[in-house]
């Protein structure tokens, strides 16, 4: 086993025990464990044992079967597996595979699947393909966990009543009437006070409830149930742990072989799956917590070893079978837990437990263990989760694997919904709108969806309702074209243009280029409105790779924010970053923008680290020499851009909607001198030159502007480009003839730039069109 251990789990090991470096030659060294993973421990102990012990309940296996496999999956797990904080051991989410498994087959066989389901775990870690089981559409591991947690309420709904639970969640529907008829008023109280404490206890407040909330939640609710059952002397069925003589191991697996193959591969899928994401989880808990990065990212290959040796451990022994545990691992994370000393200590206590606290564990009633199980198969069917598929269209996927599940099985269930998204995902592909209308002489050819062969049929018909010479505009809304419809749409265009028509291509959705996959290794350049040099032909930075799938219906938060960067983009700009620290910045252009968070820089200049020296303020003001405004931050960022980084432009850059020229057009001049009020003095120019005899506003091409606010808006960037030029660094380098000022005005909601362009001694801000297709 140890040959398959892959070479970074290696290193990671090598690195946890070297000295760090001019350190003096080790010697013996004691072994030591940290406060934080003692206390964390004990955490995760108090909620692993009596969920441990509801679990191997709700499935019908021996109760000592949940105590075996959190130990093994504490030792074992937590010593060989690649994600040092989280805990594994018997899960909620194989509750229901494992129950059929033990109805089919009998329990000595059921370890023996166990044992099977670790070494194909073994031959996957082995075969490095962890990340691919990431590959799995999250709407069907939600929909997955979402029917496994109906599946477990259901049925140990049947005992918190009183009664005894059927083989499937059909039958237990139907069998729902008659127990509701047949209640036992013992078993239901039991159920319902370790419900109580089990939603109350969290929700204390005050001082008192920081100091309730170290005990956890499931102790409070089990040993609470159990006190009172006790003091009451109700008479109740209670857990019953035969001698560990007793203990039933592994024996040879019997059945169809297909039936057996089949039953491996369940288990391995849902322990691998299940085991993955919840490193995957943990890895973003630990990475949320305030203070210095202590852990390593999880190695997700060394975590497939991990529970395969763990599995093969826990089914020889006659345990669960073992996966990580999202609650367990949670509360390790939550509980300052810093190496996989405290998953491994936990295990320990779990052994400690089985030995010497069998009598205490044997108060416990079975009803208060079923009601336990019933809430967290009842916190699987997750909220959050329904409202993520269904942002991002997926719920039909979630709803049909959740029902598989329910109605057929885990396997059968997660079949269903991979048949289903692959369904949806080809339906998504073919779905391309193609639609052809004339507009006052302009021919516009609208794409609405992914360009791929499939739609070249429809794209060709609409090309050719075109008539020779007319203007066209092809507009793309989608994020991915291929060959077939690159070639497509290239060909006709240089035969249109070659004709006397011209084509204008446009169309960017959330930052996504529009072009053929491999554009640059083709020799076609990209459609956009930058060109690409040789230099630039290498590189592979997308500065807007994160910002694409921001949701707009919900603010990003900043440390998710800057989480995503680490993860996604810093790995493609590190390289040019390191080479800017060590040059320094060499910026060619300065721009000076508003502070308004909907005009974003990069995005509108395509631009990358070290190619801009921004200036940003309220309004895009550029105060005149000599201003008092008792800030002179503008003023010395054009002297240090002129002077030092000798920047070759400098563009002033307004936009729609303006707070800033909105709040000059309401201001009272008898108001209060607020900030506010007192920075906008420099603004006053602009106004007088829209409403004052001597000035002319510019305008823009092919339109008038909207209100009084855009012409305020574009006068605002003339005025504020005649004050740059009243700065003696700026006048300087314009005589020398080293500078150019350009104006540009953006308008958010139309996402189009205009440039500020001198017609017939006339100012007008003209529409900057994206390049061509052909160029």
């Amino acid at each position: 086993m140890s040959a398959c251990v892959p070479a970074r789990a290696a290193d990671s090991d090598h690195a946890e025990r070297a000295h760090p470096p001019h350190s003096p030659p080790p010697g013996r060294r004691r072994f030591r464990i940290a406060g934080a993973d003692v206390s964390a421990s004990i955490a995760v102990f108090l909620i692993a044992l009596p969920l441990s012990l509801g679990i191997a309940l709700a499935t019908g296996a021996p109760l000592q079967a949940g105590l075996v496999a959190a130990a093994v999956g504490g030792l074992v797990a937590g010593r060989i597996g690649g994600s040092p904080l989280q805990v594994s051991g018997p899960a909620a989410g194989l509750t229901v595979v494992t129950a059929d498994l033990i109805q089919h087959y009998g329990w000595r066989t059921t370890c023996a699947i166990t044992v099977l389901a670790g070494l194909a775990q073994l031959g996957l870690g082995c075969l490095r393909v962890a990340r691919g089981a990431l590959a799995v559409s999250p709407a069907i591991v939600h929909g997955m966990l979402a029917g496994i947690g109906v599946t477990i309420a259901v049925a140990q709904l049947h005992i918190v009543l009183g009664g005894t639970p059927q083989s499937s969640v059909p039958d237990n529907l139907r069998a729902l009437p008659a127990q509701l008829a047949q209640l036992h008023p013992a078993a239901l109280s039991v159920s319902v006070l370790t419900l109580a404490l089990l939603l109350l206890w969290p929700r204390v407040p005050g001082r008192f409830g920081r100091v309730c909330r170290m005990v956890p939640a499931a102790l409070v609710a089990v040993a609470g149930a159990t006190a009172a059952a006790a003091a009451a002397g109700l008479v109740l069925p209670k857990v019953d742990l035969p001698s560990w003589r007793n203990h039933a191991l592994a024996g040879l697996p019997e059945g169809p072989v297909l039936g057996l193959a089949a039953a491996v591969l369940t288990t391995t899928l849902v322990c691998s799956v299940q085991s993955l994401l919840g490193a995957v989880a943990v890895d973003k808990l630990a990475s949320a917590r305030p203070g210095p990065a202590q852990v390593s990212r999880s190695d997700l290959d060394r975590e497939l070893l991990g529970q395969g040796a763990a599995n093969i451990v826990s089914g020889s022994l006659g345990g669960l079978p073992v996966a990580g545990v999202a609650v367990r691992s949670s509360a390790n994370v939550h509980a300052g837990a810093v190496s996989r000393n405290s998953t491994m200590l936990h295990g320990v206590l779990v052994v400690i437990a089985a030995l010497l606290l069998v009598p205490l564990l044997e108060l416990i009633p079975l009803a208060a263990l079923a009601a336990l199980v019933m809430a967290v198969g009842i916190q699987m069917v997750s909220l959050n989760h329904i409202r993520t598929v269904t942002r991002h269209r997926e719920v039909l996927v979630y709803a049909v694997t959740t029902l598989g599940v329910v109605t057929f099985g885990v396997l059968e269930g997660v079949a269903l919904g991979i048949a289903v998204a692959v369904g949806v995902a080809l339906h998504r592909l073919t779905r391309t709108r193609i639609t052809h209308e004339e507009q006052e002489g302009v021919h516009h050819v609208h794409v609405r969806g992914q360009l791929t062969f499939l739609a070249v049929p429809r794209l060709s018909r609409a090309l050719h309702l075109v008539p020779q010479g007319a203007d066209v505009v092809v507009a793309l809304d989608g994020s991915f074209m291929d060959h077939a419809a690159y070639e497509t749409l290239h060909d006709w265009q240089s035969t249109h243009t070659a004709r006397g028509g011209t084509v204008e291509i446009t169309g960017r959705r959330a930052g996504v280029r529009i072009a053929e996959p491999a554009a640059l290794a083709s020799g076609h350049p990209a459609e956009g409105p930058e060109e690409t040099d040789a230099s630039e032909a290498d590189c592979r930075c997308r500065p807007w790779t994160a910002w694409r799938n921001h949701q707009c219906e919900r603010p990003q938060e900043l440390m998710r924010g800057i989480s995503t960067f680490q993860r996604n983009t810093a790995p493609l700009v590190r390289a040019e970053l390191a080479r800017l620290a060590r040059e320094g910045q060499r910026p060619g252009q300065l721009f000076l923008t508003c502070a308004d968070s909907r005009v974003v820089t990069s995005m509108i200049t395509s631009s990358g680290p070290g190619d801009l020296f921004v200036v940003r303020n309220v309004g895009n003001l550029v105060p005149p020499p000599g201003a008092e405004s008792g800030d002179d931050s503008v003023a010395a960022a054009i002297e240090y851009a002129v002077e030092v980084l000798a920047v070759r432009s400098i563009t002033v850059c307004g936009h729609s909607g303006c707070g800033a020229m909105q709040a000059l057009l309401d201001s009272h001049p008898d108001g209060a001198r607020t900030p506010l009020r007192r920075w906008l003095q420099h603004a006053r120019p602009s106004l007088e030159r829209v409403g004052g005899p001597g000035g002319e506003p510019p305008r823009l091409a092919g339109r008038a502007p909207t209100d009084a606010a855009e012409r305020l808006c574009l006068a605002n960037v003339v005025q504020q480009l005649e004050h740059l030029r009243a700065h003696e660094s700026v006048a300087r380098a314009l005589r020398e003839g080293t500078l150019e000022l350009h104006g540009l005005y953006f308008h958010v909601g139309e996402a189009q730039a205009y440039l500020l362009t001198e017609r017939d001694g006339e100012q007008v801000f003209e529409r900057v069109r994206a390049m061509d297709l052909a160029m």
